[in-house]
């Protein structure tokens, strides 16, 4: 840099810049042409612009672009590549923590679920509850003509919603879900819209509710069904996702439940009739159902050494083979038991790269990123956790400390469960005209 500031002396002044440095030139004269050249400088710099208008700088829409990474998402199926003999013509093992599918029989196949469509009228009667606790339900002439199982509730008798959930859930009563539904949404029809809108809140895909029961039936828009994989995802909401969730459980595993209607006419009593409750350690909730079209079908749930799991079976023999459920309900939970541990696949460190910031004081920010809790899955000991950054290529001055500026994601057999955000790890000031002067001014007078 001397030298061309020798070679623009010599141009301005016709002398040789040897003879000016030893002594030659008088010292005001070397000021003045130093304050000449400092002048022309800045000339330059507003003729051209400062460096924040250079266009050899990314654009804003580049930084646009950068910041799509953000809201991209990518999910796969999990599938087993294990075959286990089962009776069910569907199935899924689901690990309930993290949704994560451990094992799936044809799980996305459309099916009629019978009366394991009870857990769905259940929590969103429940969830009702919260803000009407007193609520009464008066039997209408559609709910007391429903056929068996029934409770045998009469037209025009009042009951206690809560008391009501018992009978729907220990002995599955069809005559109280209808009462309950007509209770909760108006209608049959207009709680099955409520269920429908629930199912795709749950992220089921494959669902559609018509009865509050799980009858048969059909309307214009299809048949009554679900599938493995929604029905498991229905039960997890129950356990894990609803604010009553406490209150299912407590409803689920009672044994046995006695009430009357409100006048005290009639006294009512329940048993309950999941016998997977006493077929393993840790069972925690299920649900039965049986139609001639639907065969038998079973969702059910298990807590042991930290592990929540949950099956779902469509289609699991039809009489005389009532016993078929429990048998693939015990193989799927205890393959789970044994095959997968929980692990923690947020564990470790992530390094992440620095950011070329443009129009700024410093070249680039550096990134870290915040802490997240830790996130477990059942995972067999050959699974891998695949972990991929997304970040911003470049951002632009002025970046405050903490921004956002990309986003880890953890996924196992290509399906995502944890995401952590990448954010700066300080500040970088614009480099405005006040900065280019003062930098100028230590570079020359200094």
């Amino acid at each position: 840099m001397q030298a061309g500031i020798l070679r623009g002396m010599k141009r301005r002044t016709g002398m040789a810049p040897a003879a000016r440095f030893c002594g030659t030139v008088r010292s005001e004269e070397k000021h003045w042409v130093q304050k000449r050249i400092f002048a022309g400088f800045l000339t330059v710099l507003m003729i051209v612009g400062y460096p924040g208008n250079s266009s050899a700088f990314f654009t804003a829409s580049e930084l646009v672009s950068a910041k799509k990474l953000l809201n991209r998402t990518d999910s796969v199926s999990v599938s087993a590549a294990d075959t286990l003999e089962l009776y069910a013509a569907s199935a899924v093992l689901m690990d309930g923590g993290s949704g994560r599918v451990l094992y799936d029989k044809d799980g996305d196949t459309p099916l009629p679920m019978a009366s394991t469509t009870k857990i769905m009228t259940c929590i969103l009667a429940l969830e009702w509850l919260e803000s009407n606790p007193e609520a009464l339900c008066q039997v209408s002439a559609n709910a007391s003509a429903q056929p068996e199982v029934k409770l045998g509730l009469v037209q025009g008798d009042e009951f206690y919603l809560n008391d009501l959930l018992y009978s729907l859930m220990l002995e599955s009563h069809n005559d109280t879900a209808v009462c309950v539904a007509e209770t909760v949404g108006g209608s049959v029809e207009g709680f099955a819209a409520m269920m429908n809108a629930k199912a795709r809140e749950i992220g089921c895909t494959e669902t559609y509710y018509i009865t509050p029961n799980g009858l048969d039936a059909e309307d214009a828009n299809g048949e009554h069904h679900t599938t493995a994989r929604d029905l498991a995802l229905v039960m997890r909401y129950c356990l894990t996702g609803s604010s009553q969730s406490a209150e299912f459980l407590n409803v689920t595993r009672t044994a046995s439940y006695t009430f009357t209607n409100r006048s005290g006419t009639r006294s009512y009593s329940c048993t309950n009739h999941n016998a997977f409750l006493n077929l393993m350690d840790g069972a925690l909730s299920g649900k039965t159902g049986f139609t001639s079209k639907a065969g038998y079908c079973y969702v059910g749930a298990l807590l042991r050494d930290g592990k929540l799991l949950i099956v779902a079976l469509l289609a699991c023999g039809w009489p005389n083979n009532k016993g078929y459920k429990w048998v693939d309900t015990k193989k799927l939970m205890n393959y789970g038991l044994s095959e997968f541990e929980l692990r923690d696949i947020t564990e470790g460190t992530v390094r992440t790269e620095d950011i070329p910031v443009t129009n700024g004081q410093q070249e680039s920010v550096a990134t870290i990123v915040e802490e997240l809790s830790a996130t477990e899955v059942l995972m067999r000991a050959d699974d891998q956790t695949v972990v991929r950054i997304e970040q911003f290529r470049t951002m632009e001055a002025p970046v405050q400390a903490g921004e956002q500026v990309g986003l880890v994601h953890y996924l196992v057999d290509g399906t995502e469960y944890a995401t952590a955000s990448i954010v700066t790890a300080g500040e970088v000031k614009e480099r405005t005209w006040l900065y280019c002067l003062r930098e100028l001014a230590e570079a020359f007078l200094f």
